[in-house]
């Protein structure tokens, strides 16, 4: 039962990451943190009802990722890849120190939103948590949603046709600014949904608690396929039963460091990740 227990963790694990992963930026993790400390104002010290309190932190979290992606990132446009990475370096301390003069340093106790008890199974021996349980449906619904969304949807579309080049689809008529919002927007929403789902889990939360998430779910992204939605969920999932696995098995303090080797050993196998499709450029 240890065995299927640590699965089941793994996979609810894993599906935080991949709806991180789903649509990532890099000051991604920090998203998530303010995410979940909106939640948590909103049920301790507003009363508001802990689902709505996700809508708040959903939309809070969608205007702060417009925000980010207007003031930092627009202006480099057209910088190089290094100055882009850099700013959203200096974003994500920007968005940690800030959470830390609002909300100080000590760590607090998130209680979780998902409103039903655990299931217990063969006489108790296997318990699974109701926050498994809604993790993992909330990401394969989200992961339908957005794969109906970019195939079908008009902006769907425009903003695949802007992943694979902004010029040419600025050329077709596409307005590259307002899609790059929507894709942030988006992105910030599932942020907010992946950080309350996070801390309903492990319910500490601190200014860096969305840190090495974010790290993590950049490296799902990478593992399951750059631009593929199946392969983020996958990349996730797979990483997230690494992860538990390498605690339970092998080393609580090295488990970090497992899920990173595995990354390069697959890249090294594989580089475009595990569904990603190599791509030709024509000159």
């Amino acid at each position: 039962m240890t065995f299927i227990s640590n699965l089941i963790n793994g996979i609810s694990l894993g599906s935080i990451y991949a709806i991180i992963a789903l649509m990532l930026n890099f000051a991604h993790g920090d998203v998530i943190m303010i995410g979940a400390y909106v939640s948590y104002i909103c049920t301790t010290s507003a009363g508001i009802p802990p689902i709505l309190s996700v809508v708040i932190a959903m939309a809070v979290c969608t205007v702060l990722g417009i925000l980010i992606e207007g003031l930092a990132y627009r202006p480099l446009r057209k910088a190089t890849s290094l100055a882009v990475l850099i700013t959203a370096i200096g974003v994500s301390y920007f968005l940690q120190n800030s959470a830390l003069l609002i909300w100080g340093s000590n760590p607090k106790t998130f209680s979780s939103i998902v409103p039903f008890d655990s299931i217990a199974l063969f006489e108790g021996k296997l318990i699974i948590t109701a926050e498994s349980i809604v993790t993992v449906a909330v990401c394969i619904v989200i992961m339908i949603g957005l794969t109906l969304f970019t195939k079908n949807g008009k902006m769907g579309k425009a903003m695949r046709a802007v992943s694979e080049d902004k010029d040419a689809a600025q050329l077709m008529g596409i307005n590259t600014n307002s899609t790059i919002s929507l894709t942030f927007a988006i992105g910030s929403a599932l942020a907010a949904v992946a950080g309350v789902l996070l801390c309903s889990a492990y319910p500490v939360l601190i200014p860096t608690t969305g840190s090495m998430p974010g790290i993590k779910a950049f490296t799902a992204a990478v593992f399951g396929g750059i631009g593929s939605i199946p392969g983020a969920m996958l990349g996730g999932i797979l990483l997230g039963i690494i992860e538990i696995f390498g605690k339970s098995y092998i080393s609580t303090e090295l488990s970090d460091a497992i899920v990173f080797a595995v990354l390069i050993i697959v890249l090294l196998v594989k580089p475009t990740g595990l569904l990603g499709k190599k791509i030709n450029e024509k000159v």
